[in-house]
This record gives C-alpha cells, sequence and structure tokens, in this order.
C-alpha cells in the first residue's frame, strides 16, 4: 500500500548558505528528493526582510528583499528545483511577528514606533533577545497578513508555515495604548499587571486565534487546497509564554497541520512530550494533522543517528505519520551520515506527501501501530 507521510526539513539562512545560490539551491533539492524527503520549508521572512521581492514591505518600510538577494527570488528559485524533482514547497514566516534579534527593533520598528509591543512598563516587549511587534495591533495584523497573501497569491506554493512567533506574542505583552483601551472597552477596567492572569491570558490568546482564523480563509480564498501549517512551542508551555492556544485552533480546524518543537536531546523527553501530546492534547480526527519538529542540529549539537532512528519508529508506533527536522545542514555533517540513516533506514520507501483529505481524514484510529521496522531493514507495514 502506498505510504503517506510528512516528511519535511527546514531551510534556514542562519548558519547555511543553500538559500544563498540557486546553484545550492539545486544541488539540495536533489539531495533531499535522494534521501526521501517530500517538502521544504523555506524561510522567506525573518530578520525584517523578505526572501522574496515583496512589494507589502517595498511599500510599508521601503526595502523590497534581504539585501544579500537583491536581483534574485530565493523562493522562486526553491519552487522550480522543487517542482523538478518532486518535493512539495511550504514558505516559513520565521520571524512572524518578532521584529528583530538584539536589534531594538531594526528598521520596522524606526518606521513604525506606533507597532511597538510594550511590557507592563511601557518598555519595548524584549524576551530571549527578540523584540517584537505589537501582534495584538489590528494595522500589524493587516501587514503579517498581506506579506502570507503576497506569498499565496503571487508563488506555485503548497501553503504557509507559521511558528512560535506566529500566531504569538510574549505573555509579558499587552500594555500598549491600543490594546489596554480595547481591554477598558470591554471590562471597563485596566489589564492585571499580573501578565499571566488567567483571564488575561485567554482574552489575547483568543485575538491571536482570531487572527490565525481570519488568515486562514484568507488562504484558503486564493486556493482551498493550500495548507496552513503552524509549528507553535509545546502547549501549555506556550500558551503561558506566548499565548499560542493549538488545542483552539484544532478544536475550530483553522490549522490544517501542526508540527510541535520537540526540540529534546534524548528520547526519553521527547517520548515523555509527545506521549501527552498524543493522549490529551490530539484526538484520532486531529492526530493526521500532527508531524512534530524534531532538533536535528543547533549549534555544535547534532542529533544522533540511533536517536533519529528511534524518533520516528516511535512516530509511527503512535500513529503519527511523518515529522520535519530543524535543519537542513543537520543532514550533511559528518560526510552525510543522517541522510544515509534515513535513507537505508526509514525513508527508504518513496512516501507521498499528505492531501489535505489525508489530513482531515479523521474517523479512523490512527493509534495503532502503523509501521515497524528493525534495526537498519526497511520493513514499513502500513495499517488502515
Amino acid at each position: 500500500m502506498a505510504i503517506i507521510e510528512t516528511r519535511g526539513i527546514w531551510l534556514t539562512t542562519t548558519d547555511s548558505q543553500v538559500l544563498r545560490s540557486k546553484e545550492r539551491i539545486a544541488e539540495a533539492m536533489d539531495f533531499l528528493a535522494e534521501t526521501g524527503f517530500n517538502v521544504v520549508f523555506p524561510v522567506v521572512w525573518n530578520k525584517a526582510v523578505t526572501l522574496y521581492p515583496s512589494q507589502t514591505m517595498q511599500q510599508t518600510f521601503g526595502v523590497e528583499i534581504d539585501p544579500m538577494s537583491v536581483d534574485r527570488d530565493p523562493l522562486e528559485e526553491v519552487i522550480v528545483e522543487a517542482r523538478r524533482v518532486g518535493l512539495k514547497v511550504i514558505p516559513w514566516f520565521e520571524y512572524g511577528f518578532a521584529s528583530s534579534y538584539n536589534l531594538n527593533g531594526s528598521v520596522l520598528l524606526q518606521k513604525k514606533p506606533e507597532w511597538a509591543a510594550r511590557d507592563y512598563k511601557g518598555n519595548l516587549l524584549k524576551k530571549n533577545g527578540f523584540e517584537w511587534l505589537n501582534a495584538l495591533d489590528p494595522q500589524v495584523q493587516e501587514f503579517f497578513l498581506n506579506l502570507v497573501l503576497e506569498v499565496a497569491n503571487n508563488y506555485d506554493v503548497d501553503g504557509i508555515q507559521g511558528d512560535d512567533r506566529f500566531p504569538a506574542l510574549p505573555s509579558e505583552g499587552g500594555y500598549d495604548r491600543v490594546t489596554v483601551n480595547r481591554y477598558r472597552q470591554e471590562f471597563d477596567r485596566n489589564p492585571p499587571q499580573n501578565h499571566k492572569d488567567k483571564q488575561w491570558l485567554q482574552w489575547r490568546a483568543d485575538i491571536l486565534s482570531e487572527f490565525l482564523a481570519h488568515l486562514y480563509w484568507k488562504v484558503k480564498a486564493v486556493n482551498p487546497n493550500l495548507l496552513v501549517a503552524i509549528a507553535p512551542n509545546i502547549y501549555d508551555w506556550a500558551f503561558q509564554e506566548y499565548l499560542q492556544d493549538s488545542p483552539a485552533w484544532l478544536k475550530r480546524g483553522i490549522v490544517d497541520m501542526i508540527q510541535p518543537q520537540i526540540y529534546r536531546r534524548d528520547f526519553r523527553s521527547y517520548q515523555a512530550i509527545v506521549d501527552k501530546l498524543v493522549n490529551q492534547q490530539f484526538t484520532d480526527t486531529t492526530l493526521p494533522k500532527l508531524a512534530p519538529g524534531i532538533l536535528m542540529k543547533l549549534g555544535s549539537y547534532c542529533i544522533s543517528p540511533e536517536y533519529l532512528v528511534q524518533v520516528i519508529e516511535y512516530n509511527r508506533q503512535l500513529g503519527i505519520q511523518g515529522e520535519v527536522f530543524f535543519f537542513y545542514e543537520g543532514l550533511r555533517e559528518n560526510n552525510n551520515a543522517l541522510a544515509k540513516v534515513l535513507r537505508n533506514g526509514p525513508y527508504a520507501k518513496f512516501a507521498s506527501f499528505p492531501t489535505l483529505s489525508d489530513l482531515s481524514a479523521g474517523g479512523v484510529s490512527h493509534k495503532t501501530t502503523s509501521s515497524i521496522w528493525s534495526g537498519m531493514e526497511n520493513l514499513l507495514k502500513k495499517i488502515f
């Protein structure tokens, strides 16, 4: 029986040169197809620039494209080369509502200071080095929606992807004038000083969920087959820290694929989180949408071949049909060692990327062992 799985990889501009030339992109697409992947998630929005010529950015900020990509269109190059070898393309809006990283808001907030997110003291909202746009502001939301729709309208893509910064806002935020006035009008009082007050968390998270719903249906109006994918942080931490209410997104049907970032460096930690997700957050109906984000490489860390194999095997035992790896360069370490493990093991047989109907094919219990294989022998067996 045909195998249907998400086998994805993120393509970055951080610690990677792959998007910096057409030749490198072509070589990477060949390599990924040969390794058994079927979808790429190329970054198109980070560090206050786009990786495609953007009229929205040109009109709003006077910066059409990433300065290192002038006279090119990296997104179009990825699409052309991915299509040539049969890979799907889902552009990744990495920075989401983050304005910059340790740059005091960058050009975005220099030109639009009124778009800044604010903490309780009125300071520019900063968390873990990232400075933030106000994700609760209708003008900021409209700007971001226009970036997404530009890609959906102008490129032959298979969907769009947000992450832990879209839809998101650090829960320390929401104390800007626009949001405070909105809260006052609704409740006739100021927002709580405690940024983790339960009602205040939920109220702001609901605004972000509402925006995701708006974006979802706008994307579907461009093309109903385009997938809306989100790679959030793990619930409920993501809700407490970044106002990401992923159970609400699943319940409302406003996300087609979800790739929680289970970035753990040992199998037992990964196992504990994925068990919780499958048993508490997902149902038989929504489980097909789940393809966890797995940390392959970060700085000097690289996943071990044993852990890589264990994760994929365990995902299939739980009925999880796929995963997405962060990020491409991990495959090329140590003379392509991890790529060889995938090619000779879990990704040895060709797998089709799921269609929209596959992702919403609930009703059948998927919590059975849907593929089993042992050692480096590929004994994939589908159970439906």
